[in-house]
């Protein structure tokens, strides 16, 4: 089982999950906009681990950044720079779902 920390804890990440999904699923504060690696904007810094991109991401990344969008993690435990949107109470984690656009439901 692969772990993604971040400032606000730990958290279990699920097979093959993209770690913009396990951010949200999460409670994380993250902007983004296409899903896809085009446009940069879930550009977050990589602290410590390694990510896979099934697909090569088209956006600029500086050294130590990664587009969490499209890429899952290659290694036990990943460590990102994010905080956690401090907006959602710890019931809204649970309801929280989002349509295939990404668009909270």
């Amino acid at each position: 089982m692969n772990l993604l920390f971040t400032h606000a804890g730990t958290f279990p990440l699920a097979y093959d999950e993209r770690l913009l999904d396990a951010l949200l699923r999460t409670g994380h504060a993250v902007d983004y906009q296409c899903r896809e690696g085009w446009c940069g904007s879930c550009r977050t810094r990589l602290l410590q681990g390694t990510v896979h991109y099934p697909h090569k991401p088209l956006a600029h990344l500086n050294a130590g950044e990664i587009l969490p969008c499209c890429c899952q993690a290659a290694s036990p435990i990943v460590r990102l720079d994010c905080e956690r949107d401090h907006r959602l109470g710890t019931n809204d984690l649970t309801k929280t779902s989002h349509s295939s656009d990404g668009c909270p439901r």
